[in-house]
């Protein structure tokens, strides 16, 4: 399994992830104190869509294209228009070349008192991440893996913030290695809101994580608190490739969940393939 922020950029799987990105950021807003982002395995920053990467799969045809055309309801335009909103500022000209990856769109929406911790280990990946964030001094790129950062990097001095955690699941244990990073980081800072994104290729995998994530939330009441997001543009079998993907969200904004339901049906026509996609959300058990 391999999933390499280049080859995927604007697909279907970074439209829910981001979007769900932003509204988390969006709701820290409401308070003036400071907070962090911690983004574990940051990427390159921008992705150049007419690149060979980005052209073999072509996902973001089916992906934020269909999405940028989309027509969305009066209800769900103000929810999705920030994240759109932040794609468009980095196509000034018509047509869409280039997309942000999660530490541009966390960037976006830092306030002079926020700050970005961003850790990227890949030589290639991670120059042209700094060079995205060159003289930036509200954002700090970190030659270091995601996993050893995890536990290292928290609480913040902020207190509050944000930590997303998406590694290219390259390695068989990936998922264990999530789950156990996540309890790590969690033990030592149980008030911070954590968005674990993930692939659906095993569903005996996926359940998995989600009981075991969610029972270390349910350790610190009353904030050990998690949603369970995954959106399905086909049936798995019908498509080679990914074709659905996944987000734990623990500790997430109270608005969030009804804000979710606000936005995602209106994704399932424009994100499916062959037919309208599905999500389900809900809150895990252990």
């Amino acid at each position: 399994m391999n999933y390499r922020h280049a080859f995927h950029a604007g697909g279907f799987a970074d439209v829910i992830k981001h979007i769900v990105l932003v509204r988390i950021l969006i709701y820290l807003h409401d308070k003036p104190a400071a907070f962090r982002v911690i983004d574990t395995h940051a990427g390159a920053g921008v992705y150049d869509l007419t690149a060979d990467e980005a052209r073999r799969g072509g996902e973001w045809l089916t992906g934020i294209a269909r999405v940028m055309q989309a027509r969305f309801s009066e209800k769900a335009m103000p929810l999705v228009a920030p994240y759109l909103d932040i794609v468009r500022s980095f196509n000034p000209q018509r047509g869409l070349q280039a997309y942000p990856g999660s530490p541009l769109m966390a960037r976006a929406l830092l306030r002079p008192q926020d700050r970005l911790t961003a850790c990227e280990v890949e030589p290639k990946a991670r120059k042209g991440l700094i060079d995205a964030l060159r003289r930036d001094t509200q954002a700090r790129v970190v030659d270091l893996d995601g996993w050893t950062a995890l536990p290292a990097f928290v609480p913040p001095n902020e207190r509050r913030g944000l930590v997303l955690i998406d590694p290219p699941y390259e390695q068989k244990d990936e998922f264990e290695r999530i789950a156990e990073g996540f309890a790590q980081a969690f033990g030592k800072w149980p008030t911070g809101c954590y968005l674990l994104w993930y692939p659906v290729k095993s569903r005996r995998a996926t359940d998995d994580l989600a009981r075991q994530v969610a029972g270390v939330a349910g350790t610190c009441a009353p904030a050990g608190k998690c949603l369970r997001l995954e959106f399905s543009v086909a049936p798995q079998a019908a498509e080679p490739g990914l074709t659905s993907a996944g987000l734990l969200i623990v500790n997430p904004p109270w608005t969030l969940a009804a804000e979710l339901r606000a936005i995602l049906p209106e994704l399932e026509k424009p994100l499916g393939r062959g037919g309208a996609g599905r999500f389900r959300l809900e809150t895990p058990k252990p």
